[in-house]
């Protein structure tokens, strides 16, 4: 796994959001550039769909709760069908080295925000891999959001 570099992470908040509220609606979009290895994160109320690319390669995340618990609900587009299957494993083998990374980067460029509610930090991470393949298609309990600081 490769560590978070801090100086090319660039960090965008929306309106709605500051970097310490509101807890939900809270969502975050993580995108990258494969040329400058730069991460750009959005935190946002809803998704920041004007960040995503055709490549269909962002991390998208929100805060949500079931029975007074908070998890974070994190997505990652494998495919929709129009891939074939060794174009969509890839995809999915690229996702599931580089989460960590993407975790990372989500629970440093959202630290204020940790800091405020550090029981979040605690929360749960599960990972919905979209795809029409049945064996890519999946939940994944990815651990805790302090699991990456």
């Amino acid at each position: 796994m490769e560590k978070l570099n801090p100086e090319k992470l660039h960090v965008e908040f929306r309106p709605g959001v500051t970097p310490t509220e509101p807890i939900i609606p809270r969502r975050y979009t993580l995108t990258h550039s494969d040329v400058s290895a730069e991460l750009f994160l959005t935190v946002g109320p809803e998704y920041a769909y004007d960040k995503i690319t055709k490549m269909r390669d962002e991390v998208l995340a929100e805060w949500r709760t079931v029975n007074g618990q908070y998890y974070l609900n994190v997505y990652c587009y494998v495919d929709g069908g129009e891939f074939s299957p060794s174009v969509s494993a890839i995809r999915n083998s690229v996702f599931v080295k580089e989460l960590p990374l993407a975790m990372e980067a989500i629970r440093y460029g959202d630290r204020a925000f940790f800091i405020t509610h550090p029981i979040l930090g605690y929360s749960p991470i599960f990972i919905n891999f979209s795809s029409t393949n049945p064996y890519l298609n999946r939940v994944e309990y990815w651990g805790r959001m302090n699991d990456y600081k």
